[in-house]
């Protein structure tokens, strides 16, 4: 009997023993994780195809001869990829956070030629190794940024969470990829472009953002920047076929021209919308309300230029006894050229008078200030309201354009309002390169 349970005991140990031993031949090895199982999540998610990039901005590059652009080609990188066993072929994905932090991961097609291009680095900069986890990490010491690669994968950090970030990425499994990251990679918008971020941070759905999507290229003289929002809720706001609007000047610093349907607006005190012009008018008390009664949605603003106006003034004089005596005279002074058209109801009145009364418009001398503009005149009818500083009114024309020109440190910005549907919104930006590259002294 007892060598029975012995022998009974002995088969069950090899049965057992035998199922792990050859399992792995029955279930297959395990299946290895893709770049997107292993990426981490963020406030902006990215994607980039680094060759379609240097394609797209060879002529940029080229048309401007940047001193460095035969090392931005297509061809050079390619190349330089190859040699030290990166896959450039395929696209990187990068996230970033508020914070600062952020990261990239890069397909690699042979991992045993990385090794060479640390020590190719290491011969511009100061390089540190240190052990994560067991995981070798290479730190690039004045940007504090951190280098770690496996098979098929870079990974590039720069950040106060290294462990966190480096485990996903090791030890993520097949089909683990982030539902952010699935909902990026799934997404339409953009689908085409060379690089796309998107994003859905706290931030933006906090004013009524669901999701949004930011694409990027240039050609030999702009950038242009390509921008998609949807929202959570039906938009108040839809386009008019056209407006009234004041004929633009060249020498402009500043220009807003808007064409809007807002009555859907003015009934909904609850619009994200209205809520942050609400939250920016509380700074100088302005009246979002009464403006949003009165406004009909078509909005011209000009700045830019000087203008030449004659200001009074009080001198004191002595006459020949000595007596003081105030005298009034003038002197002419130049003054920001301004002008502002808006398209308004019979609600102007009362809109206006709600300026007077908050101190945010005031009259002096016959001429009229909003805030601390340059004297103005005012030019009220029925169905707008002007205010200019030049000694004649602008003309009025009527026109379909939504956009915008903005001056910043000298670089001059254009916006536009491409599309806007019931959840969504299109709009670029675009402004000249070589500008931008000078006032980072990369060129």
């Amino acid at each position: 009997m007892l060598a029975r349970k012995g022998l009974f005991i002995v088969c069950l140990i090899s049965l057992i023993g035998g199922y792990f031993y050859f399992r792995p031949f029955f279930s297959g090895a395990e299946e290895e994780p893709t770049i997107l199982d292993r990426l981490p999540t963020g406030d902006f998610l990215g994607r980039v195809y680094v060759l379609d990039v240097a394609r797209e901005t060879n002529s940029f590059l080229y048309y401007n001869k940047l001193p460095f652009r035969d090392f931005l080609t297509s061809e050079f990188l390619l190349a330089q990829g190859k040699n030290y066993g990166l896959n450039l072929q395929k696209p990187a994905y990068f996230f970033s956070n508020e914070s600062g932090e952020w990261g990239s991961i890069v397909s690699v097609s042979d991992s045993s030629k990385i090794l060479s291009g640390l020590v190719r680095i290491k011969q511009n900069m100061d390089l540190e190794d240190t052990l994560v986890g067991g995981q070798k990490v290479t730190k690039i010491l004045r940007e504090n940024i951190y280098m770690t690669y496996g098979k098929n994968w870079l990974f590039v950090y720069h950040g106060k969470q290294l462990p966190k970030r480096m485990y996903h990425v090791i030890y993520s499994k097949k089909n683990d990829i982030h539902p952010l990251w699935k909902d990026f990679t799934e997404n339409k918008q953009f689908k085409n472009e060379s690089i796309v971020v998107y994003s859905n941070w706290e931030k933006i759905k906090n004013n009524g953002i669901e999701k949004a999507f930011f694409s990027f290229d240039c050609d030999s003289i702009q950038f242009h920047l390509k921008t998609y929002f949807k929202s959570k809720d039906p938009l108040n706001l839809s386009v008019k076929d056209s407006g009234m609007a004041l004929v633009p000047k060249m020498d402009m610093d500043k220009y807003l021209s808007l064409h809007l349907n807002v009555s859907k607006l003015r009934n909904n005190p609850s619009d994200p919308l209205v809520k942050w012009l609400t939250r920016l008018g509380k700074r100088v008390s302005f009246p979002i309300n009464d403006f949003l009664k009165a406004w009909e949605g078509d909005l011209t603003l000009q700045e830019g230029g000087l203008q030449t106006i004659k200001q009074s003034y009080i001198e004191t004089e002595f006459d020949e006894e000595f007596n003081a005596q105030e005298v009034r005279k003038e002197k002419e002074i130049l003054v920001p050229g301004y002008s502002v058209l808006l398209s308004m109801n019979s609600f102007q009145k009362e809109f206006v008078s709600h300026l007077f009364a908050k101190g945010i418009m005031r009259k002096e001398n016959n001429r009229f200030h909003i805030l601390s503009s340059p004297p103005l005149h005012i030019n009220q009818k029925p169905n707008y309201l002007m205010l200019y500083s030049a000694d004649h009114p602008p003309k009025i024309t009527i026109n379909k354009e939504n956009e915008s020109c903005w001056k910043y440190q000298k670089i001059k910005y254009f916006f536009n309002l491409d599309s806007l549907t019931k959840h969504e919104v299109y709009f670029s930006v675009h402004f000249p390169a070589i500008s931008l590259l000078r006032k980072n002294k990369l060129f």
